[in-house]
């Protein structure tokens, strides 16, 4: 069996353990390979001995059955590069979120749940790509009150404290090529950072 689907095939055993039940059509959307493609590989998953149970009709699928759950054990060498670059390097942005410690943490958490051969790829890579981001110059904690405004599903008034304050409805963050938006759920418009100004986070939900 080659490497890439060797790959494809835990990546199945994947989504059906989190998603649970998933049609044909849905995997073969995920993976971006054919239907045909999907079948012959649930096919060899029943043939190596996996519980793959097959549902047909309308509300038909494929899921594993007697609880079935692997973990995360395939991991090709590029794959746990790509980790471990991915894990020491935290993106800024976690930090103007405010989410910085909690990233260290699900960091260590997930390296410590991945099986002993998984986590010796991490070791060696972490070895040969070195990283050591220094903490941003300065954060905005316009941003992070923003993040709690969206999870807690606050009203805000940006421009607060001027004579025409704007009440948005702020139901996601955005991050582009200029910078942070917030996303007013009543008019759908992306409001940059540049035109918060104050920000006043009520108390009152939407």
């Amino acid at each position: 069996m080659d490497e890439m689907r060797a790959s494809r095939l835990l990546q199945i055993l994947l989504l059906l353990q989190n998603r649970g039940r998933m049609t044909a059509g849905a995997l073969a959307i995920e993976l971006e390979v054919a239907h045909r493609t999907v079948l012959r590989d649930m096919d060899a998953l029943s043939e190596a001995g996996l519980p793959i149970i097959a549902y047909q009709g309308n509300q038909g699928g494929f899921e594993l059955g007697f609880s079935y759950r692997t973990r995360l054990t395939g991991l090709a060498a590029d794959e746990a590069e790509a980790l471990a670059v991915l894990l020491a390097d935290p993106t800024p942005l976690l930090a103007e979120l405010g989410l910085a410690d909690p990233a260290r943490r699900a960091a260590s958490k997930l390296r410590e749940s991945l099986p002993d051969p998984v986590r010796e790829k991490l070791a060696l890579a972490n070895r040969r790509f070195r990283i050591a981001r220094p903490p941003p110059d300065s954060v905005d904690h316009r941003v992070a009150a923003m993040a709690a405004a969206v999870r807690e599903r606050r009203k805000v008034r940006l421009a607060s404290r001027s004579a025409n304050p704007l009440e948005v409805h702020p139901v996601a963050l955005q991050y582009g090529e200029t910078g942070w938006a917030v996303l007013d759920g009543r008019t759908l418009r992306a409001i940059p950072l540049a035109d918060w100004q104050d920000v006043n986070i009520s108390r009152l939900s939407f």
